[in-house]
């Protein structure tokens, strides 16, 4: 029976050095504006602790589907053709121990982008994603949920959304480009005015949030 007991002793290694991050990174700006945690400071702080424990990891698989949806808009300059990549990744890496020990990970991940950058945020997003999980690191301030009772809490007596989730439609590839050109452009209103209006799949307010 194979035993992975040096591999695993390296991965709590970097466990028990980082004991989080923060989301220091600003997304969007105005009212719509939240926190994220950065691709740079992920890989330095996870990298420098990997690098202690003996410890490198290697892509050795990508499979990528992508969709381009185009349009053309009118106004008063003329008609211009414009698009939306969205690409979506399922990775493989390599999880490598300096004892020779190794063990497979999986990731996902994806992008949105105008031109040609939507492979490249889905794969940051996927190795992101996956060294966090393998090796559970926190993100941010503990969440409210983590630190009290549903019961604690008032009810509120006004609605949150100004249309009811029921009869809201469902948002379109067009619109969600739309309002993800907006909010690029600097409107700060067009993220919460899309989330009332829309019904709006888990994958579609990702690409929104990190517009």
């Amino acid at each position: 029976m194979e035993t992975k007991g040096e591999l695993a002793k390296a991965i709590i290694s970097v466990m028990k050095e980082v004991k989080g991050i923060e989301k220091s990174m600003t997304v969007g700006k105005g009212d719509s504006a939240y926190k994220g945690v950065p691709d740079q400071e992920v890989k330095k702080i996870i990298g420098e602790a990997m690098i202690n424990a003996g410890l490198t990891i290697l892509p050795i698989g990508v499979d990528a589907k992508t969709r381009v949806d185009r349009w053309e808009e009118t106004n008063s300059y003329g008609t211009k053709t414009k698009q939306s990549v969205f690409t979506e990744t399922t990775t493989k890496y390599l999880l490598l121990h300096e004892s020779g020990e190794s063990q497979v990970l999986e990731g996902y991940g994806q992008g949105v982008d105008s031109q040609d950058k939507s492979a490249g945020k889905a794969t940051t997003y996927a190795l992101k994603y996956t060294l966090l999980y393998t090796f559970l690191v926190p993100t941010g301030k503990i969440d409210d949920a983590d630190t009290s009772h549903s019961e604690e809490h008032e009810v509120p007596t006004k609605k949150i959304q100004s249309y009811p989730a029921d009869n809201r439609p469902w948002i379109t590839a067009r619109m969600l480009t739309q309002a993800i050109d907006k909010i690029k452009a600097g409107n700060t209103e067009v993220y919460q005015l899309t989330v009332n209006a829309f019904q709006i799949k888990p994958d579609q307010l990702e690409q929104l949030k990190t517009a």
